[in-house]
């Protein structure tokens, strides 16, 4: 279906899959994203990945003009993927734009139910997350001490930053066009599970409102998990700052306005 623009009533949405050797699953998953929701574009941002992925995406480029490629150079990371893929979406004007994991791990099936809750009247939510942590989400695959780390994290965060959200490290998320131009997206450095709690939060602090929609996450059979030590330490100690930050201008705030009583 060309350009993903077969019904002018829907808005443009293009669904950003960042790729490191993805060889083996890419073509599967944009396979079943074409079929789930062929109205969608795709773009690819492969991190010059060392089996082939880019070339791979290329030539699925060339059958479908709904796909698009990004090469990158070398291992960037999850977060700098995601912002190039954020800002070469507002440069096309797309109404709506999609984070999703190439490997799997992410049911393409799922997201009519993530883009439904987007579109869902006005003013709507500003993002909508895919989540395994609210009632009907749930997870396969997972050992407990991932899910214990998950869910802890989760609780974690929500409790530091004081945001509504019960799986803030959840990937598998839709923006809506004008929440992202909010952002100063080119300040944004945080990276893996991190970079997914920074953005949720900086919606909420820049006035969008954030939902929850309940997903099944598949831990991926083909390759390895990205998922690393560093990752998680980075995550909770950048999570612990900005709590601390954000719960002593509280403070600040709350003190000033008993002063000016």
């Amino acid at each position: 279906m060309e350009h993903g623009h077969d019904d002018v009533s829907r808005p443009r949405t293009l669904v950003i899959i960042p790729t490191y050797d993805e060889a083996r699953t890419l073509p599967v998953t944009l396979d079943r994203l074409r079929t789930a929701v062929p109205w969608v574009d795709a773009l690819v941002v492969d991190d010059g990945s060392p089996d082939g992925t880019g070339q791979i995406a290329e030539d699925l480029a060339q059958d479908d003009p709904a796909v698009h490629v990004m090469h990158r150079t070398g291992k960037q990371g999850l977060g700098t993927a995601y912002v190039a893929g954020f800002l070469w979406a507002l440069e096309r004007g797309y109404d709506v734009v999609v984070e999703m994991d190439a490997d799997g791990s992410h049911k393409p099936e799922q997201l009519p139910l993530i883009l439904e809750a987007l579109d869902d009247g006005e003013p709507g939510p500003s993002l909508v997350i895919g989540s395994r942590w609210v009632r009907g989400g749930a997870v396969e695959n997972w050992p407990r001490h991932r899910e214990v780390l998950s869910r802890g994290g989760n609780t974690y965060t929500r409790l530091c930053l004081g945001i509504p959200v019960r799986d803030a490290t959840a990937g598998f998320r839709a923006y809506r066009a004008s929440a992202l131009r909010a952002i100063p997206l080119t300040e944004v450095a945080s990276q893996g599970y991190c970079f997914q709690v920074d953005m949720a939060w900086r919606v909420v602090r820049t006035g969008g409102a954030v939902r929850e929609v309940p997903i099944t996450f598949v831990e991926r059979t083909e390759g390895h998990s990205k998922m690393s030590r560093d990752i998680v330490v980075e995550a909770l100690w950048r999570v612990t700052v900005w709590g601390a930050r954000h719960r002593s201008q509280q403070l600040r705030d709350a003190l000033r306005a008993v002063t000016r009583r």
